[in-house]
């Protein structure tokens, strides 16, 4: 789970393109929906007591791993689609490398006691196959190994091939109507549910009933995990920026889009989510609503203000780190039983979502964005020459999803 949206992933391009493309206007409300999206797949991982008329929303909060990926496509083609220069390959792909790695090996640091349940867990093959492909984000392909060593990381399997295309796929031709990218966008979303009904119609893995979260096999895990799974939710959030290009919506009419997508989301988790297939939930069933929501809050409204709250910005700057360190980070806490050695365990399990929050933060602070400084620095790009990007939205990488 990523996540999967869910800090600014910065570009790096050259003078001439920073001088041509004036920065976008930002996103704060997608930063700090981006919190809460986090939070629910932190609750999805550890559940916490008496929550019950959240379960429906935390039980299911693996949906919110794709929210993250369509954040990605859509923030990634707002800041970038429209320049008038090409997109300087070299540099993008830099700047995606800065904003990931230095996070991702501190994930991989963190949890390196985990390899010892994976040397138990596994053969010894998979265990030296996992060991050479997740520090080189590769394990995302095997849907044995996406969650060695840390578990939610294949979203940044996922993230890196979605990145690798990216510049090609924002130079398709793009249809130039609102109605027909409407039209494009819903008919990218059926085509990335047809695997997944597929799945669910011949049962590839023979499962004894219908697949739920505890279900595994072969081809479940390929749809869960692997990066192809995730590549239609991408292009729906690509898709969804040059929708926002191209309609002018007031103030009202976002407030109105805002508040109608939560009132049918909320109404879906309340009444429809226990009868509504895990497999396709997971293959982005939620994509439509989830792309009204991101129109709704990518303007100046009441809505949007309230997501604009600066603590919920600031801790949607954070998600990325949260995402990677959370799972590892909790079960870490429950292993060594620090809460009943600290004599806190009173306050459980709130003080260690807290304690993984603060890790969070210094993580971002310390390591984040002094290793994004470095790597540019190195590279000759200097931060300050940097726009905007995905600071406002957010992608699977960081949250999850």
């Amino acid at each position: 789970m990523n996540p999967a949206a869910l800090t600014s992933i910065a570009s790096a391009p050259n003078a001439a393109q920073a001088v041509a493309a004036p920065r976008k206007p930002p996103l704060p409300a997608l930063t700090g929906v981006r919190t809460l999206l986090a939070l629910n797949i932190v609750f999805f991982h550890f559940t916490p007591p008496h929550m019950h008329y959240l379960y429906p929303v935390i039980d299911n909060g693996y949906v919110f791993v794709g929210f993250f990926f369509l954040l990605s496509g859509y923030i990634l083609a707002y800041n970038y689609a429209d320049r008038p220069r090409p997109l300087v390959k070299r540099d993008f792909w830099l700047a995606r490398f800065a904003r990931l790695y230095p996070i991702y090996l501190l994930s991989l640091a963190f949890s390196i006691m985990m390899l010892l349940s994976e040397w138990h867990a596994r053969s010894h093959s998979e265990f030296w196959t996992g060991l050479v492909l997740t520090p080189l984000l590769l394990q995302g392909w095997s849907p044995a190994l996406a969650t060695f060593w840390n578990t939610v990381g294949w979203t940044l399997s996922a993230e890196v091939v979605l990145y690798a295309v990216f510049p090609w796929l924002v130079r398709l031709p793009w249809p130039k109507t609102p109605g027909r990218l409407i039209a494009l966008l819903l008919g990218i979303w059926v085509l990335g549910l047809v695997p997944h009904a597929l799945y669910l119609a011949f049962n590839p893995d023979h499962l004894p009933g219908p697949p739920d979260r505890y279900s595994s096999g072969y081809w479940l895990r390929a749809l869960k995990y692997t990066p192809l799974a995730y590549v239609c939710t991408f292009l729906a959030g690509m898709t969804l920026a040059k929708i926002q290009a191209g309609v002018k919506l007031t103030a009202p009419q976002r407030t109105m889009i805002a508040a109608a997508s939560f009132v049918l989301i909320a109404a879906f988790f309340a009444t429809l989510v226990a009868r509504a297939p895990y497999i396709l939930m997971h293959g982005g069933l939620l994509v439509p609503l989830f792309a009204a929501l991101v129109i709704g809050l990518s303007g100046q409204n009441a809505i949007a203000a309230v997501f604009s709250w600066r603590p919920l910005v600031v801790l949607g700057e954070t998600t990325f780190c949260l995402y990677l360190l959370h799972f590892n980070a909790m079960n870490l806490i429950r292993q060594y039983r620090l809460a009943e050695r600290l004599h806190v365990a009173s306050l459980d399990p709130w003080i260690s979502y807290a304690a993984v929050l603060l890790l969070a933060y210094a993580a971002m602070h310390l390591v984040e964005r002094p290793g994004r400084d470095a790597i540019l620095r190195r590279a000759k790009r200097a931060p300050s020459a940097v726009p905007q990007d995905d600071a406002d939205g957010a992608q699977a990488s960081r949250a999850a999803a």
